[in-house]
């Protein structure tokens, strides 16, 4: 690829997958924003990303990502930048035990368009201005399917997979403004496939996924992350790689990245199938859990993942996005795993 290589540190690269969690002060801001004019709220996002950015650059992490920090439902969610949709205007069940179905879903009452962008070229700008120069950088961005599932069908889109088929090139074109721009390495989202692969076709899947990068691969470092849901820490969907392979490692990307963490490395042999022809990231930090993984087991788990993937194609990240874990915590596990990779290298 004529691009820079993000892949510098070529050995054991360390990395995270897109969201960070907000500073104390962000959460009350959001819920106050009336009191803030435009500028107030200029500031408040470029501090928030800096924020952000400063605490991955301390850890030590090899490729940053601007936290997700601006992604607030009041004006920068994905489903805010669509047009075609009303938005819900509250949870459908606000008390009880957190799940997913507090998150709500969103009625479509008209073609699904963006007109304007999905809003990632601006955060993209932002964290290019606010990092240091040559730091690699990475942007994450939801898959069409992924992104399907907070909207309702309706008689023009009557299924899932039809809604996504109208977000796919909504989402193709984010990707393609991302790449236009410089950005070097995009991670596209797409949990809800592992979630739901053990019901669904996975070729299906990766169809569906190949479509939505075909007009950026090889013009950028394309990753894709697969877990098992993370709302409020808790996953939604059945906790097994197996029902995707062998059929996703024909999905068109540079590294893929897998939850094992929090699944006390279930599976872990599964990855000895992958590197013959994409990267591996592995999730070593369970964002799920306040358990401090300290040095020793972490270097540990690095080693034995080493024995399915040599170093020079195992990538190292927490298990999913920091955004619902406490940002202490989050400092603390990130210093470890970098430490960990570090103290890893130096032994090989």
């Amino acid at each position: 690829m004529t691009l820079a290589d993000p892949m510098k540190n070529s050995l054991l690269r360390t990395s995270v997958i897109g969201s960070y969690p907000f500073p104390s002060w962000l959460y009350h801001a959001v819920n106050n924003l009336k009191e803030f004019g435009a500028d107030d709220i200029a500031e408040m996002k470029d501090d928030a990303t800096t924020c952000a950015i400063q605490d991955q650059l301390r850890a030590g992490l090899d490729v940053i990502t601007d936290g997700e920090q601006t992604r607030l439902d009041f004006n920068l969610s994905f489903y805010g930048h669509l047009n075609g949709i009303s938005m819900e205007p509250e949870s459908p069940r606000k008390f009880g035990p957190p799940a997913h179905d507090q998150r709500g879903k969103h009625e479509i009452i008209d073609e699904l368009s963006a007109p304007n962008g999905l809003g990632t070229v601006e955060e993209f700008r932002r964290l290019k201005r606010l990092a240091p120069e040559g730091q690699a950088l990475k942007m994450s961005v939801p898959g069409p399917f992924t992104m399907s599932g907070r909207l309702i069908p309706s008689e023009r889109y009557p299924d899932r997979f039809a809604i996504t088929e109208a977000l796919l090139p909504i989402i193709s074109n984010e990707l393609e403004s991302l790449v236009a721009e410089g950005c070097e390495e995009i991670c596209v989202d797409e949990p809800s496939m592992s979630c739901y692969g053990y019901k669904e076709d996975p070729n299906r899947f990766v169809d569906i996924f190949n479509k939505t990068v075909e007009a950026v691969y090889g013009k950028t470092r394309l990753c894709t992350h697969l877990c098992f849901g993370n709302f409020k820490g808790h996953a939604v969907g059945y906790r097994s790689y197996k029902p995707l392979f062998p059929s996703f490692l024909d999905l068109r990307v540079d590294e893929m990245h897998l939850e094992m963490a929090n699944r006390e490395y279930a599976e872990l042999e599964i990855i000895s199938e992958i590197p013959e022809k994409i990267d591996v990231a592995i999730g070593i930090i369970d964002v799920k859990s306040y358990f401090i993984e300290p040095l020793d087991l972490l270097e540990d788990k690095i080693k034995e993942c080493l024995k399915f993937v040599d170093a020079n194609r195992l990538v190292l990240t927490p298990d999913c996005g920091l955004s619902q874990t406490a940002r202490w915590a989050a400092k603390k596990k990130l210093i470890n795993m970098c430490q960990a990779a570090r103290n890893v290298r130096d032994y090989l």
